[in-house]
């Protein structure tokens, strides 16, 4: 079975205390809603809901929900984990409708650091932004967005606005207006000058030791 697609069961239990029982016999209790259709509970298997966590694709993915059998499709919407334990103690479902735009978060992969000039010469990069909302049609919801930082040199960066983003989608932050294109990534100059520059302090205070002795001579 594919990681995107998940085997559930409608249930009628609810509350507390039903959920600590699902949870002691292995059942993750959820719920799925949206789409113009009423809210349902649903339980799932926390053996393979573990599984399919260990991907990163599928918390950004159309998902295929099969309860008792009949297909839904949905985005993960929320999910509550123990705050000490690996236990998933509830999980939210969307349905989706493909003619309609969702709102996701969608994770950002950052390529080229290795040719950087900014950081060849020394300089930090910083992530600054890991993920970010995209408002987009289900038929073009990415996996990730690339963030290319080859480019960049000691003080530049990236901001959202430079994003390259799939068709039918837009930045849910930079639609809040100015002062909203955030920076992704940056070079910053290293505080403290860095290995390099200590070593050059070291050699320049040797030389001024060795200069000492010969005029005391």
């Amino acid at each position: 079975m594919s990681i995107f697609e998940l085997e559930a069961e409608s249930r009628t239990d609810e509350g507390k205390g039903a959920s600590r029982r699902l949870r002691r016999e292995g059942m993750v209790p959820a719920v799925i809603y949206g789409a113009e259709q009423d809210p349902q509970s649903i339980k799932l298997k926390h053996s393979e809901i573990l599984k399919r966590l260990s991907h990163e694709a599928f918390y950004s993915h159309i998902l295929t929900v099969k309860i008792d059998g009949k297909a839904s499709k949905a985005v993960l919407r929320d999910m509550q984990r123990h705050p000490a334990k690996p236990v998933i103690m509830h999980m939210d479902f969307m349905r989706i409708d493909e003619k309609k735009p969702i709102r996701v978060n969608v994770p950002l992969h950052f390529i080229g650091a290795d040719t950087s000039p900014g950081v060849k010469a020394g300089g930090l990069l910083t992530h600054d932004v890991v993920e970010v909302a995209l408002d987009v049609l289900p038929t073009h919801l990415p996996e990730y967005i690339e963030v290319d930082v080859s480019g960049l040199d000691i003080g530049d960066s990236v901001h959202l606005s430079d994003l390259t983003l799939p068709e039918s989608g837009s930045l849910v932050e930079l639609g809040r207006g100015e002062g909203h294109d955030l920076a992704v990534a940056a070079v910053h100059a290293r505080k403290g000058g860095g290995e390099e520059e200590e070593a050059e302090g070291e050699a320049a205070a040797a030389e001024g030791g060795e200069e000492a002795a010969e005029g005391e001579g």
